[in-house]
């Protein structure tokens, strides 16, 4: 089986679209999966990827629920996903930090997704594509998940940085989009949105510069970095992004702001961390 980077181009995978270990999973819009979608590719719906039950809509589903989503897919351990979205990384991010929570970490991410690939001139298909069912007999893994029990009483340790990659606005508590607004004390915010390239067709920045930028803002590889937005969808790229990088220690709070914002108990701050982006205009 070809040893397949975490991070690929358009072209790698163009050139291996026939290979039988390869199982390409397109979570992008049902609009867009319809309209077109990379050849052989398999439609999961960025709603199958959350439980979708308030507050904390974007927890984990259930392990039955996991179960029958990737037998559904055709998901086995001896495929080689291609993650891939129409939106800049945030839902393959999730699929990935997801694999991840299963156990199955045989994956890279097309880098630009659909948009580079349509730029690209690669080929498509319309129709859909509906493998033969696997068995699947899932445990979950709590290394790459955050559970506020398991941190909340930690802020304050130097050894932990939070990503925050929810909008300034929503950081600084200007934007409520939960019972309270504002963020988890000593959070660092970097929104999702500055990790993504619009004028190169939605692929990631520079990665020399989005290292020198979590440098600069203490979010550096020597922590363990919990990472969250408000449902564990934007934070599904900030946490691939980390892996892309290399970053050793790393976890994705999936109960994030639907449920700390929630809680009538959590400890908020309100306004700019210093070391926050949201400074910045």
């Amino acid at each position: 089986m070809k040893d397949w980077p975490l991070l690929i181009e358009t072209t790698q995978l163009a050139e291996a679209l026939h290979d039988p270990k390869l199982l390409i999973l397109d979570t992008s819009s049902a609009a867009n999966y319809a309209e077109h979608h990379i050849p052989g590719a398999v439609h999961i719906a960025p709603s199958e990827l959350q439980c979708g039950v308030k507050p904390a809509v974007g927890k984990l589903p259930s392990v039955d629920t996991l179960n029958a989503l990737f037998s559904k897919v055709g998901l086995s351990p001896d495929k080689h996903v291609i993650a891939y979205d129409d939106e800049g990384g945030g839902w393959a991010g999730r699929l990935i930090w997801t694999l991840d929570a299963i156990g199955h970490r045989n994956y890279s991410y097309l880098d630009g997704g659909l948009h580079a690939w349509l730029q690209g001139g690669h080929p498509t298909e319309k129709v859909a594509n509906h493998p033969a069912p696997t068995e699947q007999n899932i445990t979950i893994d709590s290394l790459p998940i955050a559970e506020i029990e398991d941190f909340i009483s930690m802020l304050d340790n130097s050894q932990l940085a939070i990503w925050d990659a929810r909008s300034p606005e929503e950081y600084r508590g200007e934007k409520v989009l939960a019972q309270r607004g504002g963020h988890i004390p000593g959070a660092i915010n970097l929104d999702w949105l500055e990790l993504i390239d619009r004028d190169r067709q939605m692929r990631l920045k520079d990665l020399s510069g989005l290292q020198a930028r979590l440098n600069e803002l203490g979010i550096t590889a020597d922590k363990t970095v919990i990472t969250h937005c408000q449902t564990h969808h934007r934070s599904g790229l900030s946490y691939l992004l980390m892996k892309i990088l290399g970053y050793p220690h790393i976890k994705g709070y999936h109960g994030s702001w639907g449920e700390w914002g929630n809680s009538e108990t959590t400890p908020i701050e309100t306004g700019s961390n210093a070391k926050s982006s949201a400074q910045k205009p």
